[in-house]
């Protein structure tokens, strides 16, 4: 049984951040680290000083982590970026807040002597003599230790103390990773040998010109020693200790939302028969009246955990290829328009509050403009805008997701039952435009960083013109109903263009839910083609990397092949079955002195492995690599994955770049984290789930209880009317699919059990009498 420890994070914002360029502002971006190896970038917000970002990450950790680090850094076109703070939070931190931690914290000055990293190998003992003691620690070597010269390595040594005592070992220059196999002696006389001293190792960087720089220690009670074997393994390196100073609020602050989650896992053999019910409510769905799984779960969530089941069952349906990922096609709708407001800048306002007369001079060479003349310009670009847009939609049925459509025929069946009467022709449309202009369009308006449509945020100017065309959007999903009630009148100009789209998405939407469904063969697996897999699984805008003779190559992944050309018009592709993936996991930057590196190792049909190198434009991509590589080939993949960074010592076959090189520095990996679709982490959270409501479930349909009602009287003619029959079926069907559940969450409890009695025996046996 694994131990697995969920980490969610969201950056939401920041405020009052120094100004770092000479304009009197900043450009701004996070680095998140998670014990010192780099997980995740933002965007770069230009020029303000309170950033919005939003951006959200979930990250399964098996090894655990002791800290989790926000570095807010002010990109700079020329020479290295800035750093303006940082925010530590220890993992007993973020434990300590049983709903997760929500509130803004300020920044603190970041300390190069607190930037340790990385692990020491040694091994000590005392050999005691008649007037003196010898330390003796044989200092092995030490890996992933933190860059300190202008190379991306060091020059480390490292050295022993005690009372007043020292030695140190000799330096191994321009590396990382140093193997020094030496023994250092300490010679203790009579009395030195105090009660709770500490035996100090320290990791420094040589340097030629300057004071060395300083890569971290461990402290080992001298007690620890008296004891035989002698003390060996591996120990982390920990900072000097200093205090943390957030300098009195000015350097900013962040909001952070962060939650943790630790689990025990079973083996994934374990969880199958709760996936089966799971795959079964949706490949099988009930008549209305029947519960089903989902159902029951809904019964049994409480408020605050909604939100994240719900998120987890999109996870373990995404993994079963019964979810299908609307990302490429809003990409195809909104991606041209988008751009297009992009580049245009134009200055937009229609709130007469907000208008800057300062602000509007592109509009007009004649010299200032007035308020009216400026509404007026607004006006049209807006509409122009808001009709492309509309336009784009209505003209997408046939790009829509399969599923999707299925999804909205079902929805609008269910609703069209609920609500027959004439006047409420409008809701079946509503049901549908809610979650479609509502939920999906207008979201990705307002912010199309986080819908992965543009590489980063909108500036002020182009912000405003996207808030108010979500705004417009909105309004178009409502049908327009809600037009002229609410308290901003002064959209009142885009009103004519709104309800003149009424009628054409009323017509996109009947077309959208004029679909058949087989159920057996009507859901496309997702990774189909290549509309199933995130945006930057595709890879555009490859560039060289001019100091290497590297080939450069466009990629694409299906749920069939990996392939890849020169050029992305390029007619003949070079592809990669994806069973013939065996391994993909992150490359060391040292391996290369490059970043975001990942290797694939593939098996020929000759059994020969071949590998490959991909260079990504930052973290985060490499991650959304990784998971979506990881995530078609998981149920394909005929050999088990090669351990972590199995790096062949060979010369290179081929680098190959998603994107242009980026400056965001990735440390080393130690442990790295798992792939974001984790089918046993989401299949533990449901089953957790269901244990805590199983009790309820049980009460509700399994406990007989006392006879009331007209379901239990007799029927005048002897039988029983089609309506208590009815009833009478679903209740049975109803117990049948409890029963069969909670057998599945006994099961489970039982395996828990058993995994757990056999850890403590397994501990207790390694305890050694006294």
């Amino acid at each position: 049984m694994a131990k697995n420890t969920s980490l969610y994070f969201r950056i939401v914002e920041g405020r009052n951040l120094p100004a770092k360029d000479v304009s009197g502002t900043s450009d701004p971006y996070c680095i998140v680290k998670v014990d010192n190896e780099v997980v995740a970038r933002t965007a770069t917000v230009w020029k303000n000083l309170n950033p919005f970002w939003g951006e959200e990450y979930t990250l399964h950790l098996p090894m655990g982590f002791h800290m989790l680090s926000f570095y807010v850094m002010d990109e700079d076109t020329i020479g290295h970026d800035d750093v303006i703070g940082k925010i530590s939070l220890t993992k007993e931190v973020i434990a300590a807040q049983s709903k997760g931690l929500d509130s803004w914290l300020n920044l603190t000055r970041v300390d190069p002597d607190e930037e340790v990293q990385g692990e020491i190998h040694v091994e000590l003992e005392l050999h005691r003599e008649a007037q003196r003691t010898c330390l003796r620690c044989h200092v092995i070597q030490a890996r992933d230790l933190a860059p300190r010269d202008i190379s991306g390595t060091s020059d480390p040594f490292t050295r022993i103390l005690y009372n007043n005592h020292s030695a140190e070992t000799s330096i191994i220059k321009k590396t990382r990773f140093p193997h020094w196999g030496e023994t250092l002696e300490l010679s203790l006389e009579k009395g030195e040998e105090e009660e709770g001293g500490c035996v100090t190792l320290e990791v420094w960087d040589w340097d030629m010109v300057g004071k060395n720089d300083f890569l971290g220690k461990v402290e080992i009670p001298l007690a620890c020693l008296h004891r035989a074997p002698p003390l060996q393994g591996w120990f982390r390196l920990l900072p000097l200790g200093n205090t943390e100073d957030d300098a009195g609020g000015r350097l900013g602050a962040l909001r952070l939302k962060v939650r943790l989650a630790e689990e025990r896992i079973l083996p994934s053999v374990y969880y199958q028969p709760l996936i089966d019910l799971l795959v079964e409510s949706v490949i099988s769905p009930a008549e209305v009246e029947d519960p089903t799984l989902l159902t029951l779960l809904e019964e049994v969530t409480t408020v605050e955990s909604r939100q994240d089941v719900a998120m987890t069952l999109v996870k373990i349906y995404l993994g079963q290829g019964l979810v299908a990922v609307g990302m490429l096609y809003l990409h195809e709708v909104l991606r041209p328009i988008i751009n297009r407001i992009f580049e245009d800048k134009k200055y937009v306002e229609l709130d007469p509050c907000k208008i800057d007369l300062n602000r509007s001079r592109r509009i007009s060479f004649k010299g200032s403009v007035s308020e009216a003349e400026i509404r007026e310009s607004s006006v049209g670009l807006l509409q122009g805008y808001l009709c492309s847009i509309v336009e784009a939609i209505v003209g997408s049925v046939a790009q829509c997701p399969l599923v999707m459509r299925l999804l909205f025929k079902q929805l609008h069946k269910r609703v069209e039952e609920q609500f027959p009467e004439p006047q409420h022709e409008d809701v079946k449309y509503l049901a549908i435009s809610g979650f479609f202009f509502l939920r999906f369009f207008a979201p990705a308006i307002l912010s199309p960083k986080l819908f992965h449509l543009r590489d980063h945020h909108a500036d002020t100017r182009t912000s405003r013109t996207l808030l108010l065309l979500a705004k417009a959007v909105q309004s178009v999903g409502n049908l327009g109903l809600q037009l002229g009630h609410g308290k901003e009148q002064w959209m009142a100009p885009l009103h004519p263009t709104i309800l003149c789209s009424v009628a054409s998405v009323k017509d996109f939407l009947d077309k959208l839910i004029d679909v058949d469904h087989d159920n057996k063969g009507g859901v496309p697996a997702v990774g189909d083609g290549e509309g199933g897999l995130p945006a930057q699984a595709q890879g555009p805008g490859p560039q060289l990397l001019k100091r290497l003779a590297f080939k450069k190559r466009y990629f694409w992944l299906s749920s069939e092949t990996l392939s890849y050309a020169k050029t992305p018009d390029w007619q003949v592709r070079a592809s990669i079955p994806v069973p013939c993936v065996c391994a993909v996991e992150r490359v060391d930057e040292n391996a290369f002195q490059l970043q975001n590196v990942m290797q694939v190792v593939t098996q020929d049909s000759e059994g020969q492995l071949n590998t490959m190198y991909l260079q990504c434009k930052n973290v985060n991509e490499l991650n959304q690599w990784l998971s979506a590589i990881r995530k078609v080939s998981i149920y394909r993949a005929p050999a088990p994955l090669l351990p972590p960074r199995s790096l062949p010592q060979r010369q290179v076959d081929l680098l190959l770049t998603a994107r242009p090189h980026s400056r965001t520095h990735s440390a080393v990996t130690l442990g790295d984290w798992s792939d974001p679709l984790d089918p046993d982490a989401e299949a533990q959270t449901i089953y957790k789930q269901l244990l805590q409501g199983r009790d309820k479930l049980r009460k509700q349909y399994l406990e007989p209880e006392e006879t009331e009602g007209a379901t239990d009287k007799p029927v005048s003619s002897g039988q029983p009317s089609d309506g208590l029959q009815r009833a009478a079926q679903t209740t049975e069907r109803a117990k049948a699919l409890v029963t069969r559940l909670l057998d599945v969450v006994m099961d489970l409890e039982r395996t828990h059990n058993t995994y757990q009695r056999r850890e403590r025996e397994e501990a207790s046996s390694l305890i050694l009498p006294s």
